[in-house]
């Protein structure tokens, strides 16, 4: 293993952890959330804002990247991090989702997928040791294996198939990874909506030699319960000295239930789109900025909040800015929601230290209850 990259348990509350994921460019305090930064950028925020709200990491996306400018071009600019002005971990995805769910005519062989790009139907063929040379000419600081991911429902069969594959391609990803230190790659677990395909993929990855482990393929739509019970099914089966990731997860409830279980790590596109959409995550609950209640509040969305977009600026502004159409309105949104999220993060961290777990989470559910009176 990489002498560099290591994943500190600190303590635990249960099944719940506290950890840290330790890189030459910064650590990574789980558990955490990654603001998403899928083109290079966090959508609507400076990278030092993204910094100032308390992200340790964020994500990149491959398939976005390698679609434009190009993984060859920013690796000639300096690597990603340098390229966007981000200096801290980063975490990229390996194109797998995103070729599932936005690229156009998609042939999957064993070798790889072949698809057509949804911007300008340019073709491409996507491999694991593809996505892995990609990620590494990013200057990824945790990358991650190249998977097939199915929509849910799906058949068993459908399911197991496509598990199965992506085991195959775990393999190749983990030895097409470069191991330079600091650097980390991740495996991938899979199996849709059956219990024994998710703990066939579970057992089989944690034998092979990856730096953490993530649970793919939900957050696909089905419905949260499902979510809950391929975690109950799959976390048993992974190894406790390795960070656990939840791909593309969520809102903060399904955070809450996943840190509960012992999750690590999650990103979503959640808090960056809502703000975008005129919805701000509080602690009194989500708030639509476009309700009429707002238009005369003089009252910020929240006065002991650290994040200035919070506290700094009146209901009534940043209903105006909304109903305008401004993209300031939209810029101090996502301001106020990636600071919530990692609000919400650091009390998680903060209470599996201190042993009161069920104690936070009933007292952040309570604080959204009164916000809807």
């Amino acid at each position: 293993m990489n002498p560099d990259f290591s994943f500190i348990l600190q303590a635990t509350d249960g099944t719940a952890r506290k950890g840290e994921i330790r890189t030459p460019r910064g650590v990574v305090r789980t558990p955490a959330f990654m603001p998403v930064g899928t083109a290079a950028t966090v959508k609507a925020m400076f990278a030092h804002d993204v910094r100032a709200a308390g992200a340790d990491i964020i994500l990149g996306n491959v398939y976005h990247l390698m679609l434009r400018p190009g993984a060859e071009r920013i690796a000639r600019l300096g690597g990603l991090h340098h390229f966007m002005r981000w200096s801290y971990p980063i975490l990229t995805d390996s194109g797998g989702f995103q070729v599932m769910s936005l690229s156009k005519l998609r042939k999957l062989n064993e070798e790889g997928v072949t698809f057509q790009s949804h911007i300008d139907g340019s073709k491409h063929h996507l491999t694991p040791e593809r996505s892995m040379e990609i990620q590494d000419l990013l200057g990824a600081d945790i990358q991650m294996q190249f998977d097939e991911c199915v929509r849910l429902p799906c058949s068993e069969e459908e399911a197991a198939r496509a598990m199965r594959l992506s085991l195959r391609w775990a393999e190749r990803s983990r030895k097409a990874f470069r191991d330079t230190p600091g650097r980390g790659v991740f495996g991938i677990v899979q199996g849709g909506a059956s219990k024994p395909l998710r703990i066939e993929s579970a057992k089989m990855l944690a034998n092979m030699d990856f730096h953490g482990l993530a649970v793919g393929g939900l957050a696909v739509g089905e419905p949260q319960e499902v979510m809950l019970d391929m975690l109950d099914v799959t976390l048993p089966h992974l190894p406790t000295h390795k960070p656990r990731y939840l791909m593309g997860v969520g809102t903060p409830d399904d955070i809450m239930k996943a840190v509960a279980r012992g999750i690590d790590m999650f990103d979503c596109v959640m808090p960056t789109r809502a703000g975008r959409h005129g919805l701000a995550y509080t602690r009194f609950g989500p708030l639509n900025m476009k309700n009429a209640r707002h238009a005369e509040d003089a009252n910020p969305l929240d006065p002991e909040s650290d994040c200035p977009a919070t506290s700094n600026y009146s209901r009534a502004y940043l209903h105006h800015l909304v109903k305008a159409g401004e993209i300031l309105g939209m810029m101090l949104l996502t301001q106020v929601n990636v600071a919530y999220y990692q609000f919400l993060m650091n009390g998680l961290r903060n209470a599996i230290h201190a042993g009161n777990l069920d104690n936070f989470i009933a007292q952040t559910r309570e604080g959204w209850e009164r916000g809807k009176a």
